[in-house]
C-alpha cells in the first residue's frame, strides 16, 4: 500500500467546441485519511496558477474568475467546464492537502477541436483540352470551420495525387477566420488525356480529433475532357440491305471525339464528290426522303476537329432495291370473242429476286406465279386482273399493274322489265339492261325521257314514259346493237285488274251512301208536313217541286253535281263490264 499522498490525473482531456469538458481529480491519503482542503487552479500565459475553486470540510469556495458562470464542481470533486471555446485550452491544476501527510497536486491538459465541414468540390466548368499548353484547373476544394488547422489532399479513381513539375500542381490557402476556426482550400491543376474523360476526382480534408488523424471525403466529380476523334461511323438507317424505293433514309455520322467535330457530307458522282452538307444538320445526320434508284451510291462523311484541325473520313454504299418496267403481255394479241383462250405473262426489272402473283378485280387470289391462262371467255366473267410483283428478301417492297382483257361480242339483253303491270295514264320506267363490247347503243320504240348507265360491258336504259292507249295496245321495243349485231326484246305492258276493281268498288259504295242520304232527307220533311210545322196556305205556300204534283205527295229533287259524277262513272264502270262481258 501507498505511503503518501498520491494524485492522479488523465494528461489531456479532449472535448469538442461548444461542450462540456469535465476533469477528474482521484487521490488517496494512507490510512484513509481526509483531505484539508481541495484546490482547483488554472495557468495563465504568464505561467502563473490562478485558483478557481477552494473545498473544505465546511463548504465550497469559487473565486471570481472568467470561469465562474461555465465552472462546476461534481460530488466526487471533479471540475466540469460548459460551453467550451477555442480560448479554453490550459492547463488545470488539482491541489490536494492532507495535514500530516502533506500537500500533492497533479495536472491536466485542456484540448479544444471543431471537427471540419464536409469538404465541397468544384469541377472546372469549360472544357480541358488534352492538347493544352499549359496545365489546366481541374477542381476547387474548399472546407470550413476546423480547429485546430486541418490539410487537403487530392485523388484521381481513388488515387491519391501528388505534386509534379509541370504535371500536377495542388496550391492551398488556409484563412483563420474571426472565430478562431479555420478555412482551408486547394485548386488541382493537372494535365489530362483521353483515357481522363471516365476519370473521377474528389478532395479530402484531414483532421485532428482526439490524438487520431481523421479524413473527410468530397464527392466525387467528372471534368469536361477535350479530345481528338480517333473513329469515325456511318451508317445507314435502317440497314442498307433493307432499303427500298420510297423509303426515308437517315446517312448518320458518328465520331468519338469531344466535342463533336465538324460534319461534311458528299455523294460521288462518277469522279467527283457532290457536296451534301447544307442538306444536313450539324449532328451529323443526313436525311433522304423517298428514295429511289438515283440515290444509289456512294457517300462519305468526313470530321473536323476544331482542337487541333485533325480530319477523319469514312464512306459507305447505299443500295436502294427496286422494281421497275411491270408489263403484262398477252397471247394472243389479237382481238378475242366469246368463247376464246388467253394467257397472260407478267414480267418486271429488279436487282433482287422476284415473286409474282395473279389476283381479281376484287383482290381474290387466283394464281401464284407469273402467267395467268383464261379460257371460255364471256362478257360475265371479270375483265380486269391484277399482276402483284414482289420482292421476298425485302420486305414491303412490291408493285401491281392491272390489264383489262376486252371481249367482244354482239349484245346480249340479260334483264327487261316485262311484263309490266301498269295503269292508265300513270307514268312509269321501262328498264333494258344488256351486255356488249364494243359499247353498244340503246334505241327504243317509242318516245320518253332515257337515262343509261355503263359499267364496263354493261349498259342499263330507263325509259320513263305515260301510259297511253297505244302504249298498251303495242307494247315497246329495246334494240341494242354495236358493229358485231343487234339484239332487241319486247316489253308488254299489262292493265293491272286488281287495281281497276278496286276502284270500280270503291264508286258503287260512294253511289249507295247517296241514295241513302236523300231517302232520309225525304222521310224528315214527310214527318214535319204531317204534323204542321210546314205550313200550306196561300200566304205561306212554297213550291218546293218544279212540276204540279198532287196535293197527298211530296216529291222532292235534289240537283247534286257530285251524284251526277259518280252517276256517270256507275255508267261507265257499267258500261267497261259490259264490253268486257261481250268479249
Amino acid at each position: 500500500a501507498a505511503s503518501k499522498l498520491e494524485i492522479s490525473m488523465p494528461p489531456v482531456v479532449e472535448v469538442e467546441v461548444g461542450g462540456t469538458a469535465r476533469i477528474e481529480c482521484n487521490f488517496y491519503i494512507p490510512e484513509n485519511a481526509s483531505y484539508t482542503y481541495i484546490d482547483w487552479f488554472y495557468v495563465d500565459r504568464s505561467n502563473k496558477q490562478v485558483r478557481l475553486y477552494h473545498v473544505t470540510a465546511s463548504g465550497v469556495l469559487e473565486d471570481d474568475t472568467d470561469y465562474k458562470k461555465r465552472l462546476s464542481l461534481g460530488e466526487d470533486k471533479a471540475l466540469s467546464i460548459s460551453a467550451v471555446t477555442l480560448q479554453d485550452p490550459k492547463t488545470f491544476v488539482c491541489q490536494v492537502g492532507a495535514g500530516s501527510y502533506g500537500v500533492g497536486e497533479n495536472s491536466t491538459e485542456l484540448s479544444v477541436y471543431k471537427v471540419p465541414t464536409t469538404p465541397e468540390i468544384e469541377p472546372y466548368s469549360g472544357g480541358i483540352s488534352v492538347h493544352s499548353s499549359k496545365i489546366p484547373e481541374i477542381a476547387k476544394c474548399v472546407s470550413k470551420n476546423s480547429f485546430p488547422s486541418p490539410n487537403i489532399t487530392w485523388h484521381k479513381n481513388g488515387k491519391q495525387l501528388y505534386a509534379q513539375d509541370n504535371q500536377v500542381m495542388m496550391p492551398s490557402t488556409l484563412t483563420r477566420e474571426s472565430s478562431g476556426l479555420f478555412t482551408v482550400s486547394s485548386t488541382l491543376y493537372a494535365l489530362v488525356t483521353r483515357q481522363d474523360r471516365q476519370s473521377q476526382f474528389h478532395c479530402t480534408v484531414h483532421y485532428w480529433q482526439g490524438g487520431h488523424l481523421r479524413a473527410l471525403d468530397s464527392q466525387a466529380v467528372k471534368v469536361n475532357i477535350f479530345y481528338p476523334s480517333e473513329n469515325l461511323k456511318l451508317k445507314v438507317m435502317p440497314s442498307s440491305m433493307l432499303v427500298k424505293e420510297g423509303d426515308n433514309v437517315t446517312l448518320v455520322c458518328e465520331a468519338d471525339g469531344n466535342p463533336q467535330p465538324v460534319f461534311s457530307f458528299f455523294k460521288k458522282n462518277l469522279d467527283e464528290w457532290q457536296d451534301l452538307t447544307s442538306l444536313a444538320d450539324d449532328s451529323g445526320v443526313l436525311r433522304l426522303h423517298d428514295v429511289n434508284k438515283t440515290n444509289n451510291g456512294t457517300y462519305r462523311c468526313q470530321s473536323l476537329d476544331l482542337d487541333d484541325m485533325s480530319q477523319i473520313e469514312e464512306d459507305v454504299d447505299l443500295v436502294v432495291n427496286y422494281i421497275e418496267g411491270v408489263h403484262v403481255k398477252m397471247e394472243p394479241s389479237s382481238t378475242l370473242h366469246e368463247g376464246d383462250s388467253v394467257t397472260l405473262s407478267c414480267d418486271a426489272h429488279s436487282p433482287v429476286g422476284l415473286k409474282y402473283q395473279w389476283r381479281d378485280d376484287k383482290g381474290k387470289k387466283l394464281v401464284e406465279g407469273n402467267q395467268l391462262f383464261l379460257s371460255n371467255l364471256t362478257f360475265e366473267k371479270s375483265n380486269t386482273f391484277s399482276c402483284k410483283v414482289m420482292a421476298p428478301s425485302v420486305p414491303g417492297l412490291e408493285q401491281s399493274k392491272k390489264v383489262s382483257v376486252a371481249v367482244e361480242g354482239k349484245p346480249r339483253i340479260v334483264a327487261i322489265s316485262s311484263p309490266l303491270y301498269v295503269r292508265h295514264d300513270e307514268v312509269i320506267n321501262l328498264t333494258c339492261k344488256a351486255i356488249a363490247f364494243p359499247p353498244p347503243t340503246v334505241q327504243w320504240s317509242i318516245n320518253g325521257t332515257a337515262h343509261e348507265y355503263v359499267d364496263n360491258q354493261h349498259i342499263a336504259s330507263n325509259l320513263t314514259v305515260r301510259v297511253s292507249h297505244d302504249l298498251l295496245r303495242a307494247g315497246a321495243m329495246c334494240r341494242v346493237s354495236n358493229r358485231l349485231g343487234v339484239s332487241e326484246k319486247h316489253i308488254q305492258l299489262v292493265v293491272d285488274q286488281k287495281s281497276t276493281a278496286e276502284s270500280q268498288g270503291v264508286i258503287i259504295v260512294a253511289i249507295i251512301v247517296a241514295i241513302l242520304v236523300v231517302a232520309v232527307l225525304g222521310a224528315v220533311i214527310y214527318f214535319l208536313h204531317k204534323k204542321g210545322k210546314i205550313p200550306c196556305g196561300r200566304a205561306g205556300k212554297q213550291d218546293i217541286t218544279k212540276p204540279e204534283a198532287r196535293k197527298d205527295k211530296i216529291v222532292v229533287e235534289v240537283k247534286s253535281d257530285k251524284l251526277s259524277e259518280e252517276a256517270g262513272l256507275l255508267q261507265g264502270a257499267n258500261g267497261e263490264k259490259r264490253a268486257a262481258a261481250d268479249q
